[in-house]
């Protein structure tokens, strides 16, 4: 009796641990079923971020390019808001030779921006306008410049875009070379010459079209007049000295002359008074006779 009794224990011992664990076997399948289940919205829930514009090589100078940074969601979450922030890095160029704004569809959009060594970032100071929603995108746009004295070097651009936790969504990022208009400057300093550049002569070729003389073309060119007076200012041999010249010079030749010929009318006429003169004839003394 005794034994037919522990027998019907055994069972129901064994009938309530086969219970037990069939309960366990239950509930370890409804627990992993419920852990895991938010596994898969959120591996679904997607953010990622493309830039967009970017050419194959940036040019120096007052070219101006747009680079937009497009972030995008995917799966059954709901709307949340971005903060975008470019990170810039160059290679053989400074940050104060380029020049990149953040622009919106109202104007300039503010940033804050932090630059140490050759890496700067550039922080939305508010958040962008758009929502980000599933199977919906956000844009941010950038205007990108370089100084014209950029002879080569390089450029990365990374787009990141966070959330209003600060909190990494997606990040893109994309290098590119950055070619200058000017030549590069030669480190050989040239030899000095001696010889003193000769001069060349500029040959005016004649036009087909004659062109008429305006107002203020003639009141600028000077009357004969005042050409030769500013002729004779300038302190040139002109015309009026030469005259002035000549003139002493006969005045001289005519003094000299009428000089030369006052004399020689004094020498003849001394040698006519001379020959003019009586000549007396000796006197004969004679005796008188008585």
């Amino acid at each position: 009796m005794a034994s037919g009794q522990d027998r019907r224990e055994d069972e129901a011992v064994v009938m309530v641990w086969r219970n037990a664990l069939r309960v366990g076997a239950v509930l370890a399948c409804l627990t992993g079923t419920g852990l895991a289940g938010p596994a898969p919205a959120s591996a679904a829930d997607r953010f990622a971020t493309q830039l967009s514009g970017l050419p194959a090589e940036f040019t120096a100078g007052d070219q101006v390019r747009t680079v937009s940074a497009v972030v995008s969601r995917k799966g059954n979450g709901g709307c949340v808001k971005v903060r975008w922030s470019m990170v810039l890095s160059v290679q053989g160029l400074r940050l104060d030779q380029v020049k990149m704004d953040r622009v919106e569809e109202t104007g300039s959009f503010p940033l804050d921006i932090r630059a140490e060594g050759a890496v700067a970032r550039l922080t939305d100071r508010q958040l962008d306008p758009g929502t980000l929603c599933p199977d919906r995108t956000v844009t941010a746009t950038y205007r990108v410049a370089f100084a014209e004295d950029v002879t080569r070097g390089r450029i990365t651009m990374a787009a990141e875009a966070y959330d209003p936790n600060l909190r990494l969504l997606a990040r893109q990022s994309a290098t590119r070379q950055v070619v200058g208009t000017a030549p590069p400057p030669t480190t050989a300093a040239p030899e000095p010459t001696s010889a003193s550049p000769e001069p060349t002569e500029e040959v005016l070729e004649p036009t087909g079209e004659e062109t008429e003389p305006t107002e203020e073309a003639l009141a600028e060119v000077p009357p004969p007049a005042a050409a030769n007076r500013s002729a004779d200012q300038s302190g040139g041999f002109g015309l009026v000295q030469a005259a002035f010249l000549l003139g002493g010079l006969l005045l001289f030749l005519g003094v000299g002359l009428l000089m030369r010929l006052r004399q020689l009318t004094r020498t003849a006429s001394d040698g006519v008074e001379g020959d003019a003169r009586p000549v007396r004839r000796p006197v004969r003394w004679t005796t008188v006779r008585r």
